[in-house]
């Protein structure tokens, strides 16, 4: 390629605006590739600890479903178990509470909070790659008017308007357009992904939740199905 032509030669051409909207792309597009793969993991990892979950049911007692459910404390499984064991000692301790909360209520409002704990931190850091998609092409944009801008004023001051002199700083202004798409695109489907994975989390969270308040209540998880099956375990502490 010419060497007067392309990304060095705008960079070297660019004033301050040119440049700071370059770097700023720049950081923009690590920020969001740094929370898509971190994430990505994350969900990886959370998928990997719900295949647990069959396990605590047949465990012979509740800490041994704790221990099966691992020990990694951001385990939202494991967190949302513990919080039912704690909300169901605390209920049966404090006499205070049967005046005002049932053991039922008292529960969905215990399991109700740990999911809630857990959905923030899984949508932690979505907002960076929602900021990123809307306004990354806007940003390349206002590099694109003002590249263009000053091309059009070296253009004037040089006297020649020819297509050869024309063609290139202008081409090379558009760039900072396909760079701010460069960076918006993969952050809108990282988040999109992203949010379709917390989805599926979330949706074994609350059966998992489910499951855990019928115990705590009933003494044993009830399944659905053709016919009711219940599952007992004991309350081991």
């Amino acid at each position: 390629m010419n060497s007067e032509f392309g990304l060095m030669h705008l960079w070297s051409q660019g004033d301050l605006v040119t440049r700071s909207v370059a770097v700023l792309l720049l950081a923009m597009s690590l920020a969001s590739w740094m929370v898509i793969i971190i994430k990505a993991l994350d969900i990886g990892r959370y998928a990997k600890q719900s295949r647990s979950i069959e396990s605590f049911w047949h465990a012979s007692d509740f800490a041994d479903g704790l221990n099966k459910l691992g020990t990694d404390p951001a385990n939202p499984y494991r967190a949302l178990a513990m919080e039912g064991r704690e909300a169901a000692a605390h209920h049966s301790a404090q006499a205070q509470l049967h005046d005002s909360l049932g053991a039922s209520e008292w529960l969905t409002r215990s399991l109700r909070n740990s999911i809630d704990e857990s959905t923030a931190r899984m949508q932690s850091g979505l907002a960076v790659l929602a900021s990123v998609g809307s306004t990354a092409p806007f940003i390349g944009l206002f590099g694109t008017v003002w590249g263009i801008y000053h091309a059009l004023l070296s253009i004037g001051t040089a006297g020649q308007a020819t297509i050869d002199k024309v063609a290139g700083p202008i081409g090379e202004a558009l760039v900072m357009t396909a760079l701010g798409l460069a960076v918006a695109i993969p952050a809108v489907l990282g988040y999109n992904a992203l949010v379709r994975g917390n989805k599926g989390v979330l949706t074994k969270l609350n059966r998992f939740a489910h499951d855990l308040h019928a115990y705590f209540v009933t003494g044993a998880r009830v399944s659905a199905g053709n016919a009711a099956k219940v599952v007992p375990m004991k309350k081991g502490s």
